[in-house]
């Protein structure tokens, strides 16, 4: 955990019908004091996207070579590697190359549309990567990040109704790239 980082405790409860996976998840996120709250939020947005008993966070900001979020076999191997954001080429690559499948969450908006204009041609060819655009309902997110949070997430038809103290919000993640069945 990175010095002066502020703890956030979250209380997930998922209800993801598309995948038929139904928990609660009692979580601890550690802000890194460069950690904006949208990036926080983010990522328990990503968890509740993801969501799986072997999922935890990664090291965040504190470790370069990482994943900000892990899904590790029982056997070490690394079943899902989830980075936020718009990483370098070089490191997607990395990370496709230890991972059964690697997931780009974006949510900066106009930028991330750049960034994947520019690198899409190329993360296009490697069959493991999916990519995934948050934006639309980031902002609404960040607004939610206290202390103690407890959040409600209920997952059907690709739909994503997130509801916390502030009321309830519906965001579309927009796919952009999606794993080959056979990567």
């Amino acid at each position: 955990m990175a010095p002066n980082a502020t703890i956030h405790k979250a209380q997930l409860q998922v209800s993801d019908m598309d995948r038929h996976y139904y928990a609660t998840h009692a979580l601890t996120l550690a802000q890194h004091p460069s950690e904006t709250d949208l990036r926080v939020m983010v990522r328990l947005f990503a968890f509740a996207l993801f969501a799986d008993e072997r999922l935890a966070f990664g090291r965040g900001l504190s470790d370069d070579d990482g994943p900000d979020l892990l899904h590790a076999e029982r056997d070490g191997r690394i079943a899902r590697w989830i980075d936020l954001g718009q990483p370098d080429e070089a490191r997607v690559r990395r990370a496709c190359g230890r991972s059964r499948e690697v997931v780009v969450v974006g949510y900066a908006g106009r930028a991330f549309d750049l960034w994947w204009d520019k690198a899409g041609g190329a993360l296009a060819r490697l069959g493991n990567l999916a990519v995934v655009d948050v934006s639309a309902g980031a902002a609404r997110l960040a607004e939610g990040l206290a202390r103690n949070m407890d959040v409600q997430c209920l997952l059907q038809d690709g739909v994503v109704q997130w509801i916390d103290h502030r009321g309830t919000a519906e965001i579309t993640p927009r796919w952009l790239q999606r794993p080959n069945a056979a990567g």
